[in-house]
């Protein structure tokens, strides 16, 4: 599913914008692809960077979101919301901290996870819906390590990993697609698929040193 971006105004007060699925959503063109540019250009409030910045990168955000929210309404409003951030915050970002991509996919996964705990408190407010209960995502440590910064290990170790064990962290984490998604792509039945996975966390993290 694509999702669409449109720019509503843009002011002293920031941006607004409105993120929905579509299936034909237009790709906006991208004079370029090098996302530390385009962040510092969005920090000077850019508009047309900052709607390349978007074009460039919502796929990897909203499939971070709904990842963790898996309600496709919560993940529009979250993607939104991580946006409207990047807008306001871009300014605050650090290079030497991580590279754009980390930086953004940090955010959006606090954010998300801020809408569970959301979610989660109103539910225990309202005690005729009970707690409410949101899928956590597939492995904080793996997002953690997909999120650092230091690639050449992360590659060296996904390297030792069988070819759909590594495929299948790929299509996920990289990706953002659910389980569901990530077997059918690899022609293999669910339980396969996350064994697959699973096992291939674990030798991440013994190879990274995080077991």
């Amino acid at each position: 599913m694509a999702l669409s971006l449109r720019v509503f105004r843009i002011g002293s007060t920031g941006i607004a914008i409105d993120v929905t699925a579509s299936a034909c959503a237009v790709r906006l063109p991208l004079v370029t692809t090098d996302l530390d540019d385009l962040l510092r250009r969005v920090a000077h409030r850019d508009a047309e960077a900052f709607a390349a910045f978007y074009d460039h990168t919502r796929a990897r955000v909203f499939g971070m979101v709904s990842r963790v929210l898996r309600d496709p309404g919560y993940s529009e409003e979250t993607t939104q919301d991580v946006y409207l951030q990047v807008w306001r915050t871009a300014g605050s970002y650090d290079r030497a901290a991580g590279s754009p991509l980390a930086w953004l996919l940090t955010l959006a996964h606090r954010r998300a996870v801020d809408r569970v705990r959301s979610e989660q408190a109103a539910g225990q407010r309202e005690s005729r819906y009970g707690a409410a209960t949101v899928e956590p995502p597939v492995d904080h440590v793996a997002e953690s390590v997909i999120l650092s910064d230091e690639r050449r290990r992360v590659a060296d170790c996904l390297d030792s990993l069988t070819d759909l064990q590594r495929e299948a962290i790929r299509l996920a984490y990289y990706d953002g697609l659910t389980y569901s998604q990530v077997s059918e792509r690899l022609s293999a039945n669910l339980a396969t698929t996350k064994s697959r996975m699973r096992d291939g966390i674990r030798a991440l993290r013994n190879c990274l040193g995080l077991a």
